[in-house]
């Protein structure tokens, strides 16, 4: 997962990000947006946000590193699981969080 979601997007969600992801990979929750890990890729554009809520994986600051595991947890949840459907933008809001993110 190269990019990852932190909770600056919490009650905030731009969508900014959305409109500029060419992998269409940014799924809108009811609080937060999140990132589906198995259809990113490195696209070697600079995430686009307001909030500096995207961060590269590897620059995630260590409050926020728990996030890598809540964005990918969020593709798991909600009946059914929302998985990997391949396109964001087809998909709209999931209506759910993750529970962390809920909370």
């Amino acid at each position: 997962m190269p990019y990852v979601i932190t909770d600056a997007c919490v009650d905030v969600m731009d969508k900014s990000c959305m409109e500029e992801c060419s992998a269409d990979c940014i799924y809108e929750g009811d609080r937060m947006l999140c990132i589906q890990p198995d259809e990113r890729v490195e696209c070697r554009r600079e995430p686009v946000c307001p909030q500096i809520s995207i961060c590269h994986h590897e620059d995630l600051p260590a409050h926020s590193k728990h996030f890598e595991q809540v964005n990918a947890e969020f593709f798991t949840l909600g009946t059914p699981p929302l998985g990997s459907p391949g396109r964001a933008r087809g998909t709209g809001r999931v209506g759910h969080d993750h529970p962390e993110v809920a909370a």
